[in-house]
Formats: C-alpha cells, sequence, structure tokens
C-alpha cells in the first residue's frame, strides 16, 4: 500500500498542476466582463444603473447547463479527435476566449456600449465553456471527498491567481498605457492552458490518423464554429437590447421588483414538476433523455428535498455576486485611483485568497461539510461588511488593503467548501451535465438581482448595499439543518 501511494503521488501533483493551469484560464477572462469591465464603465461616465445591467452578462454562466450536454455527447470541432472530448473543447474555447478579449479590447464604450456587452457576452460564453469541459473532467477524475478537495483547491488556487492578475494587471497598465493595451496584454495569457493541454498525451478515444487531411477540415469546421456562436450571440442581443429600449429600460429604470419576480419562477416551475418526476420509473422517456435526462435524475434522487437544496445552492454564493459586482464602483466613488485598486488586487488578494482556498481545501478533507459551509458562509459576510468600514473610512491604501484581505479571504474559503459540496452531489454518470445544472444554479438568482443592484444602490447607498450582500450570506445557514438529513434516493429503492 505505502508503494501504492508513493506511486500515486507524482500523478497527483501533475493533475493538481494541471488544475491549477485550467482554473488560472478560467478565471483570467472573468474579471474581464466583470468587476474590471465595470470600472472601466464607471470610469468611462456610464451611469451606475447600466452598470449594473452589464452585471447580467454574468448571466450566461448559469444557463452552461443549457449546452454542457452537447459537450458530454459531441466531439469539439478539429480539437476532439487529436486530444479527446474534455481536453478538445478545452482547447476550442481557450481560442475563442482570446479572440473575445481582442475585441473587448477594441471595443470603446464611450461609442457603443452594444458592442462592447456583444464581446463581453462573447467572452462569457467561451470562459464558461472551458469550466464546463475542465469540471467534468475534474468530477470523472477525482469522484470522492478525498481526491476532489486537493483538486478542487489547486483549481481555485488557478482561478483566484487569474482574477488577481487580471484585476491587478489589468488595472495598473490601463492606469499607465490605457484600456486597449490593458486588455490585449492580458489576451497574450489568456490562452495559457492551451500549449500545456497540447502537450499531454491524448485519451484512448482521440485518433491521428490522416493528420493532414484532418488538420484542414478541422481548421474549417473550428471556424465555422466560432462565426456560428458570434451570430448567435448577435441575433440574439441585438433584437434583446431593441426590446428593451423600445420597453424604456434604462438609466433611470428601476427594474427591482420584475427581477425578483423572475427569480422566483425556476422555483415555481420545479415544485410543479416534482411530483411527476418523482413517479417516473427507469424506463421513462424523460429519464432516458439526452438532453433532459441529466436534470430529470436530480429531481427524481431528492425529491422534494431538491427545493430545499436548490434554495441553499441559490443563495449561498448570492452576497458575494452583489458584493462583486459594486466593490469597484464602490472603490471609484470613494477616489481611490486605478493603481492603488490594481495595487490590492495583487498581492493583498493572492496571499489573502490562496491562503482561504488552502485552509478550506484541507478542511474539507477532515470536517463534516455543514460546519466547513457555516464558516465559509461566516468569513465571507465577514469580507462584505469590510466594504461599508471602507465606505466611511478616508481614502488611505492599507484601509483598501484590508478590506480587500478580508474579502479575498472570506470569499477563497467559501468557494472551496462550496465547490466540493457541489461536486459530491453529482451522479458520476452525468459529471458534465449535472455540475452544470448545479454551478450554474448557484448563481441564477444571485446574478439576476446583482443586475438590479446599480438601480437599488442608487437609493440606498453602497453601504447599504453592503450590509445587504453580508446578511444574505449568512441566510443560507438556515438551510444546513433540513440538508444534513436529505439523502438521495436510488435506483434500488424503486
Amino acid at each position: 500500500m505505502p508503494n501504492a501511494v508513493a506511486s500515486e503521488a507524482p500523478h497527483n501533483r501533475r493533475l493538481m498542476a494541471l488544475f491549477a493551469v485550467l482554473g488560472f484560464s478560467a478565471g483570467l477572462p472573468f474579471y474581464l466582463f466583470a468587476t474590471v469591465l465595470f470600472l472601466r464603465l464607471a470610469r468611462h461616465g456610464v451611469d451606475l444603473t447600466i452598470i449594473g445591467f452589464f452585471g447580467w452578462v454574468s448571466l450566461l454562466p448559469t444557463f452552461k447547463f443549457a449546452w454542457a450536454p452537447l459537450l458530454d455527447r459531441f466531439a469539439a470541432p478539429g480539437f476532439t479527435r487529436f486530444w479527446g472530448l474534455r481536453r478538445g473543447w478545452i482547447m476550442l474555447a481557450q481560442v475563442g476566449i482570446g479572440i473575445s478579449i481582442v475585441g473587448l479590447a477594441l471595443a470603446d464604450p464611450d461609442r457603443n456600449l452594444a458592442v462592447t456587452a456583444f464581446w463581453a457576452v462573447l467572452l462569457a460564453f467561451w470562459t464558461t465553456t472551458v469550466e464546463i469541459a475542465a469540471d467534468a473532467w475534474r468530477v470523472e477524475l477525482a469522484p470522492d471527498a478525498a481526491r476532489q478537495g486537493p483538486l478542487s483547491a489547486a483549481n481555485l488556487w488557478g482561478y483566484r491567481s487569474a482574477m488577481v492578475a487580471a484585476g491587478s494587471g489589468t488595472l495598473i497598465i490601463a492606469d499607465h498605457w490605457g484600456w486597449t493595451l490593458a486588455y490585449l496584454a492580458i489576451a497574450v495569457t489568456a490562452c495559457c492552458a492551451f500549449p500545456l493541454v497540447a502537450i499531454t498525451a491524448p485519451d484512448e478515444h482521440a485518433t491521428t490518423r490522416n493528420r493532414w487531411s484532418a488538420l484542414g477540415i478541422g481548421a474549417i469546421a473550428t471556424l465555422v464554429t466560432y462565426v456560428a456562436v458570434a451570430a448567435l450571440v448577435a441575433a440574439v442581443g441585438w433584437p434583446v437590447l431593441a426590446m428593451a429600449d423600445h420597453l424604456g429600460i434604462g438609466a433611470k429604470s428601476n427594474v427591482t421588483t420584475p427581477v425578483l419576480v423572475i427569480a422566483l419562477l425556476p422555483f415555481v416551475l420545479m415544485a410543479l414538476a416534482l411530483p411527476k418526476i418523482r413517479r417516473m420509473g427507469p424506463e421513462a422517456p424523460l429519464r432516458r433523455s439526452a438532453a433532459l435526462g441529466p436534470y430529470i435524475d436530480i429531481f427524481w434522487r431528492f425529491g422534494y428535498g431538491s427545493m430545499v437544496l436548490l434554495g441553499f445552492v441559490a443563495f449561498y454564493r448570492m452576497g458575494d455576486v452583489l458584493a462583486l459586482n459594486m466593490s469597484k464602483p464602490l472603490v471609484n466613488a470613494v477616489g481611490y485611483t486605478l493603481t492603488q485598486v490594481g495595487l490590492a488586487d495583487s498581492w493583498v488578494a493572492l496571499v489573502t485568497s490562496m491562503a482561504g482556498v488552502a485552509l478550506a481545501g484541507w478542511m474539507v478533507t477532515r470536517w463534516p461539510y455543514g460546519l466547513s459551509l457555516t464558516i465559509g458562509a461566516t468569513l465571507s459576510a465577514i469580507g462584505n461588511y469590510s466594504f461599508v468600514w471602507l465606505y466611511h473610512m478616508p481614502v488611505q491604501p492599507w484601509v483598501l488593503y484590508v478590506a480587500t484581505g478580508l474579502e479575498q479571504f472570506g470569499h477563497g474559503f467559501e468557494g472551496t467548501v462550496f465547490v466540493v459540496y457541489l461536486s459530491l452531489l453529482v451522479n458520476p454518470r452525468y459529471a458534465g451535465s449535472q455540475y452544470a445544472f448545479f454551478s450554474g444554479f448557484a448563481f441564477l438568482l444571485p446574478r439576476l438581482i446583482a443586475g438590479a443592484a446599480g438601480a437599488l444602490t442608487k437609493v440606498i447607498g453602497y453601504d447599504g448595499i453592503f450590509v445587504i450582500s453580508g446578511t444574505l450570506t449568512l441566510a443560507p445557514l438556515l438551510f444546513l439543518p433540513f440538508l444534513a438529513r436529505l439523502k438521495p434516493r436510488m435506483a434500488t429503492d424503486l
């Protein structure tokens, strides 16, 4: 046994290094269509309500379950035949990320916000595609908590390192040489996982026969895929913007109430469908469906407890999302420079977030998940409340560093615990689809509400929005006693 453990150690270290890089490749672009973009818009004088609307770009990852089954069943054009299913999609999406960042770099918010939104949505799509493929691969490689903890921690180390690099690097470069050069510099770094994945050995399903012919056909298929995705984004986006203009939705709109109503609809629809799902046998067409079967399986296994489970999943990160959307506009309003914010987002954020991720990665393998989730929510709430304190303090770098450190430590700890918890809810038979559903649903309600955060902040103030975000972070703890008694139904229970 000791020899077996020793022989597995280098393999595990290689996997951890690989998933750290994959986390970096997903985290780097996320900041560019989220907090960095919000600060860029604020510096260009865009109204706070409109900045809040840009938070809805982050809704796209919450719907990743819509195309996750495609990544489970179909090959990535031009890549899968050489590197296998998961790695093929990762590499295809990496190129899409690079193209989208360049487009966002050249977009000018002062002249056309619609073009900026187009490239931001495209970047969100390809970033999410990398996450779907990487998460599915991780769950397949590590189906239990003992192995999932280290891989999840490594993935989040990479993810948070990238957010630090994107946040600090982009802002410091932008402060000295402008936003375009800042985005282009990040675009060069964004595809860092591509060569690492490319040199890994192809899996058993990959083939390299007729390589030159396949490369030519693959290049054409890849180009067609990128053009098709861009056309789809444009075809959906422009009518949506036209409808918003027709309805008079703009800088003076208060969309909080309709957003809350829309946010409750998923729970209503799930409650109505549950009785029928629970009665389904193993041969029921919906349970065997390639498109819906993975999601029907979740409700079939957890039954009415799935409402409690999904309520907890939807609320656990809500405070973080509100804080993420409004933190950069807050520090901009207080009077901090881009360089000061960039320095806070560099070494301070890196050290504290890595510490939070490492502590959580160690804890989830040894402590009950309920206790780990409780500690994560508490630390994250403290981080959110720290921005209330920052808002009322004079502009001093150490104040920004303390608030950033508390926020990053709490969010790093909470995020790691949450990733492991979601991974253990997944049926390994549907690894990619179900993890995409859980992780997407986790941010559906938060990001819907966060889109209205700009309008709400104009009413209650920055300090008010961060009081709310901290309180919402603690609210999900009320679900834990119910989750502790929740046991999934097995096929043998029929």
